[in-house]
C-alpha cells in the first residue's frame, strides 16, 4: 500500500473538530445539544479521538471468528432431548446447553450419538450433586462446561440449595471433578441493573468463589486451569453492549491475576428478556439480531439466541429454527466470523470500554470495602440498587423516553394475544421462606401488556 496517498491530507486534532462543530451548530450550546448521558451516567459525545488516549490502545486476545451457535434445551426427558440435541447439530449449531433441573437423568441415553469432539456441551445444572458431576468428569471431551452457580441460585431464589457450609462443600468438589465454574451475571441484567452495575456485581459475585479458593485445598496448579464462565444477557444498546463484554474480560484479567487463576473466561451470551414484548412480538427478532450482533463483536464464546415468542410459548420447532437461522446467517451470510477483533482501535467503543471497567472498578472496591458481595446481598443493599435502576428505566419508559416499538410506540390496536398465552409471561408471586430477598426478573413492558390483556375481548 502507498502510504503517500494520505500525505495531503493533514491530522486534524480534537480541538479542531470541536470548533468546527461549534461553528456549524451556529450558537447553540454544544454540550445541551450534542452530548447525553446514559443510565450509566456515562457522557456520550459526538465525535471521539485518538488524543482521548494516554497510552496506546491494545490489541485484544478475542477471537471473534470462533463463536459457537448454541441451542437450549431443557431436560424433561433425556431420549425427547437427545432427539432435539441431534436435529439442532444437524441443523447448524455447533453446541448445545443442556438445562437439567434434576439428576435423575440418564447421561448415557443424552448424550447418544452426540460427537462430543465436534460438538461443545454445556450442561446448566439447577441442583448440586458429587454423583451427578462425577459422571460428567468421566466424559471423554475438552469442550465440555459445567454451569454451577451457588451464589447465583441464592440471589435468585433467595435460598442455598442446601446450606451455605454444604453448598461451597459441594461447589469445592466439583471444581476439582470439572475445574470450571460459572458467574450468572444474566440475572442482573434481566432484572434491571445498569451496565456498570452487572460488570460490579458480575465481579464481586466471582470474587466471593475466588476468595473461597484461596482458603481451599485446591492445588495451585489447578487454580491456573480453572475454566470460569460468564453466562451473559445482551441488552439493545448496541455499541455499549460490545463494549459491556469487553469490559468484563478486562475485570476479570484483572482479578484473576490477583489470584493467579486463569485470567482467561468463557462467555455465553443470550439476548437478554427484559426488553421482549408480548405484542408485535415479531420485533423481538429485530431485538435479538442486534443483540446477537452486539455479543459477536463483544467476543463471546458461545451465543445462544432467544426464540421471538420465548416469554409466551412453549418450546417449540418453528420459534427455535428461527432463532438458530438468525444466528446462521449472521455467521455465514452477514460475515461476523472473519475477523477476530474487529472492534479493536475503534475510538468510540475503546472509550466505552474505559470509562464502564473503570466505574465498575469503582462500585466493585466499595462492594468489598463494605463487607462483600455476600454480605450486600444479605442486607438488602445489591437487592435496593437494581431496584432503584430499574425504576429509573421503567420510568423512563412509562413516559415514552425508553421506546418499544408496537408497545409504548405505535402500537396496534388490532393486535390480540389473549388466546395464544401458554406460558405465564409476568412476574409470579408465590410468597415463602427465604434467607434473603430474592431479585426479581422484570420486563419492562409487563405493566402495561397486563392491563391491555384484561381489555382484550
Amino acid at each position: 500500500m502507498n502510504n503517500r496517498l494520505f500525505e495531503d491530507f493533514k491530522d486534524v486534532s480534537a480541538k479542531q473538530w470541536k470548533q468546527k462543530i461549534q461553528f456549524d451548530l451556529k450558537g447553540a450550546d454544544y454540550n445541551n445539544t450534542l452530548v447525553w448521558n446514559t443510565y450509566e451516567d456515562i457522557a456520550v459525545k459526538p465525535f471521539y479521538h485518538a488524543e482521548d488516549f494516554k497510552e496506546p490502545l491494545q490489541i485484544s486476545k478475542t477471537k471473534a471468528t470462533q463463536w459457537k451457535i448454541c441451542q437450549a434445551i431443557f431436560v424433561s426427558n433425556a431420549e425427547k432431548a437427545n432427539t432435539k440435541a441431534i436435529d439442532a447439530i444437524e441443523c447448524g449449531s455447533n453446541s448445545i446447553k443442556f438445562v437439567l433441573p434434576h439428576a435423575n437423568i440418564s447421561l448415557k441415553n443424552l448424550l447418544k450419538s452426540i460427537d462430543l469432539n465436534k460438538t461443545s456441551l454445556h450442561f446448566e445444572l439447577q441442583f448440586v450433586s458429587d454423583d451427578f458431576i462425577s459422571k460428567l468428569s468421566s466424559l471423554d471431551s475438552k469442550s465440555i462446561f459445567v454451569h454451577t452457580d451457588i451464589i447465583g441460585n441464592l440471589a435468585k431464589s433467595g435460598n442455598w440449595f442446601n446450606t451455605l457450609n454444604g453448598d461451597f462443600k459441594q461447589f469445592e468438589d466439583i471444581l476439582k471433578s470439572t475445574k470450571s465454574f460459572t458467574v450468572n451475571t444474566s440475572l442482573y441484567q434481566n432484572a434491571g441493573a445498569t451496565m456498570v452495575q452487572q460488570l460490579a456485581y458480575s465481579m464481586a459475585h466471582a470474587n466471593e468463589y475466588l476468595n473461597y479458593l484461596d482458603n481451599s485445598v485446591i492445588a495451585g496448579q489447578t487454580k491456573q486451569s480453572l475454566q470460569l464462565t460468564f453466562n451473559v444477557s445482551i441488552g439493545t444498546n448496541y455499541f455499549f453492549e460490545i463494549a459491556k463484554l469487553r469490559a468484563l474480560r478486562l475485570l476479570w484479567k484483572t482479578l484473576a491475576s490477583e489470584y493467579q487463576v486463569n485470567t482467561d473466561c468463557h462467555i455465553l451470551a443470550t439476548p437478554t428478556k427484559r426488553n421482549k414484548t408480548l405484542y408485535d412480538y415479531n420485533t423481538n427478532m429485530l431485538r435479538t439480531t442486534t443483540e446477537c450482533m452486539s455479543a459477536i463483536l463483544g467476543g463471546a464464546n458461545t451465543i445462544c439466541n432467544l426464540p421471538y415468542d420465548a416469554i409466551y410459548h412453549k418450546s417449540n420447532a418453528f420459534g427455535e429454527r428461527i432463532a438458530r437461522n438468525q444466528l446462521l446467517i449472521l455467521k455465514h451470510e452477514s460475515y461476523f466470523n472473519k475477523v477476530n477483533n474487529p472492534c479493536d482501535g475503534t475510538y468510540y467503543i475503546e472509550t466505552l470500554t474505559q470509562q464502564l471497567a473503570e466505574k465498575a472498578l469503582k462500585l466493585f472496591k466499595d462492594i468489598e470495602t463494605n463487607g462483600g458481595f455476600l454480605k450486600q446481598l444479605k442486607n438488602g443493599t445489591i437487592q435496593r440498587k437494581i431496584k432503584e435502576s430499574a425504576q429509573k428505566e421503567q420510568t423512563a419508559f412509562n413516559n415514552g423516553d425508553e421506546i418499544l416499538l408496537g408497545t409504548n410506540k405505535y402500537p396496534n390496536p388490532n393486535d390480540k394475544i389473549k388466546d395464544n398465552l401458554e406460558l405465564y409471561p409476568f412476574v409470579k408471586t408465590k410468597p415463602r421462606k427465604t434467607l434473603i430477598e430474592p431479585i426479581i426478573e422484570h420486563r419492562l413492558s409487563g405493566t402495561l401488556e397486563q392491563k391491555r390483556l384484561k381489555n382484550e375481548q
